[in-house]
């Protein structure tokens, strides 16, 4: 097991963030021994039409078995976890250990309600020119 030096906490406003950059840097800050929660998951965009998008997710969804497996995420905070899991070397101590630092959450909690936020200026959604779906748009598109 290795000492985590920096083990300080940040809280990430995802709220209008792209969810593939803002996973490769979370990931990243992870690894280094940050503890971090993310809240308003909800809110992260995935670039793309819209159709496409829900398409695709609908059609991964059918892969696999209702009891065997492999059980796919279906709300929002579950979804952009997966994806942040999908960035660390999960199969790894290191990475599973980077994981278990991690907290996402749909809207903003009590506990957190007032607290110092910070967003990632290189994931913001004023980046993309072209068109993107929220994640809870994707979720409740996909729930049945």
């Amino acid at each position: 097991m290795r000492a985590v030096s920096n083990s300080s906490t940040t809280i990430i406003d995802a709220k209008g963030l792209i969810l593939g950059r803002m996973a490769s840097i979370v990931a990243k800050r992870l690894l280094s021994g940050e503890k971090i929660i993310i809240v308003n998951a909800e809110n992260v965009v995935i670039s793309g039409k819209r159709l496409s998008i829900i398409r695709e997710k609908r059609e991964f969804l059918r892969v696999g078995h209702p009891q065997k497996g492999p059980v796919h995420p279906r709300r929002p905070d579950n979804i952009v976890k997966k994806v942040i899991r999908g960035m660390l070397p999960y199969k790894t101590p290191r990475g599973r250990e980077a994981f278990k630092r991690l907290r996402v959450y749909v809207g903003i909690p009590e506990e957190f309600k007032g607290k110092n936020m910070e967003t990632i200026s290189e994931a913001d959604v004023s980046r993309l020119r072209g068109r993107y779906i929220t994640v809870s748009e994707m979720a409740q598109a996909i729930k049945g």
